[in-house]
């Protein structure tokens, strides 16, 4: 006959219990952290040299392309990976206006999935966003 040990099952399920959350714990903060990014990739096309470039933006700094200056505030990755999308949140002034105010051309959320929710509209350019990294 086998003599079974006595074990109190609250104590070792509360261990594993314990043990599952910090894993999940730690895990999600873990990918938040690779959530958002410090660089954005923009692309700008120049409707009449129908020429385009790719503009690596540091978040936080002005960045002057041609008659325009740029500045991208924050992007972040989408959580899911079945469907990926980019955001970030760009200010765009028109360096040609000489007007005393600073009117932004663009100010506002882009999307790489779907572009045209809120379209950059200039005449000499357009802009879309790529990545966020």
């Amino acid at each position: 006959m086998l003599l079974k040990k006595n074990i109190k099952p609250g104590k070792i399920s509360l261990k594993i219990f314990y043990l599952i959350l910090f894993f999940f714990i730690s895990s999600s903060l873990q990918s938040n952290e690779n959530l958002e990014g410090n660089f954005t990739d923009i692309k700008i096309l120049d409707k009449i040299s129908s020429k385009n470039i790719l503009l690596k933006l540091k978040n936080g700094e002005d960045t002057k392309y041609k008659d325009l200056l740029i500045k991208s505030l924050k992007c972040k990755n989408s959580e899911f990976d079945d469907n990926p999308e980019t955001t970030a949140y760009i200010q765009v002034s028109d360096l040609t206006n000489k007007d005393k105010n600073d009117v932004f051309v663009f100010n506002g959320w882009m999307f790489s999935s779907s572009p045209s929710i809120a379209p950059f509209d200039h005449p000499v350019y357009d802009i879309w966003l790529v990545g966020c990294y």
